[in-house]
């Protein structure tokens, strides 16, 4: 799963990237610094598997994680060319959900591409700039469909019915994804790749002296409020603390949050958040070398799950002996749990939940 940082140029993707990933991506005052995008895989912080792991008497544990990707800033007129234009849109094209920084801080030294800072206006700027773009790719869609039609090829109606309804949202200022399409019309539409089509995430990269004041930042909130018009999440970071506490080991890194009065990094809330946003969530295995978390889609059934394992195990699959994590520890050991009838036998069928600890059985 790979989420797509983007924003206008100079408002802190890089350096977020770089605290994300510590990838070491280049960070500077002026406009498209990012040329290609740069790519950096990130742990999801999950306490249990070290919980477990301590319980089993293991040393090793390995999180699920996520794929960010740091894309070029996008300008008003990219639909049309300006700025890094068409190659930053195909970009966006090629992740999963999107990262949308904001930038919420005054700094007369670092410059902003309109020349003041207004994160309604910025989001603004990008919002339009996606929707022009889908619109321009749905018209050519839309130009086949009916082309194909006169052909006599009537089973495109139905599909030109759906582009015609979509491109009528699209011209009203409407993302696809705001249009409530159900689980058909989203497929029939699939294989186009609205940018519109991506859920989001807002994060609003605030100013070291805003970290503990962040709700009466006036520009924080009208982030928030955006946010919550198109039902979705915004965070808020200041990548620059961020980037400087990922360079700290752990127990750096804890005594830097409690001096600045934080029970987790900002990058730990947005890395949750985007695993949410994905809709994923973990199940997990254990062996006597490592306890792992691996990453599904919510409503994933037993048989799939086990494949992401290994593919032997989806081939051959028996059943999954299943035993809920929060039900787990108290016991103390699997055998115990075993013996408390806590630990179920499910088929191919079962939907799995988040923090199922799972032992496949399977035969090849």
């Amino acid at each position: 799963m790979k989420l797509g940082i983007i924003g206008l140029p100079n408002v802190g993707k890089s350096t977020l990237f770089n605290a994300l990933t510590k990838a070491g991506a280049l960070s500077a005052n002026y406009p498209f610094t990012t040329i290609e995008p740069n790519v950096g895989t990130v742990a999801v912080p999950d306490q249990r598997l070290s919980i477990l792991a301590k319980m089993l008497g293991l040393n090793k544990t390995v999180p699920a994680s996520i794929e960010f990707v740091d894309i070029a800033g996008l300008v008003r007129g990219s639909s049309r060319g300006e700025g890094l234009g068409n190659k930053f849109l195909s970009h966006i094209r090629e992740v999963d959900a999107v990262v949308h920084v904001v930038r919420c801080f005054e700094d007369p030294n670092v410059s902003h591409v309109d020349g003041t800072v207004d994160p309604a206006r910025d989001i603004e700027t990008i919002r339009l700039e996606l929707i022009f773009a889908d619109i321009e790719m749905l018209e050519k869609r839309i130009e086949k469909a009916a082309r194909l039609i006169k052909v006599g090829e009537k089973e495109y109606q139905s599909r030109l019915d759906l582009y015609k309804h979509i491109m009528d949202g699209l011209l009203s200022n409407k993302t696809v994804r705001s249009l409530d399409l159900d689980d058909d019309q989203k497929e029939l539409v699939s294989d186009i790749f609205f940018l519109t089509s991506k859920p989001v995430i807002y994060v609003s990269n605030i100013s070291e002296k805003d970290i503990l004041a962040s709700d009466e930042n006036e520009m924080v909130l009208a982030v928030k409020n955006i946010a919550a018009a198109e039902d979705t999440e915004a965070i808020v970071i200041c990548a620059g603390i961020e980037e400087e506490i990922a360079s700290l080991d752990d127990t750096e890194q804890k005594e830097f949050l409690a001096e600045l009065g934080l029970r987790e990094s900002g990058l730990d809330k947005l890395i949750k958040a985007s695993y949410t946003l994905l809709d994923l969530i973990s199940f997990i295995t254990a062996n006597d070398k490592e306890v792992r978390a691996w990453p599904i889609i919510n409503g994933t059934h037993a048989v799939k799950a086990a494949g992401k394992v290994h593919t032997d195990f989806e081939k051959g699959f028996i059943r999954a002996d299943v035993t809920p994590f929060a039900q787990l520890i108290p016991c103390g050991s699997f055998s115990a749990a075993k013996e408390k009838g806590l630990v179920r036998s499910e088929g191919r069928d079962y939907i799995m939940r988040d923090g199922d600890v799972v032992l496949f059985r399977f035969n090849v």
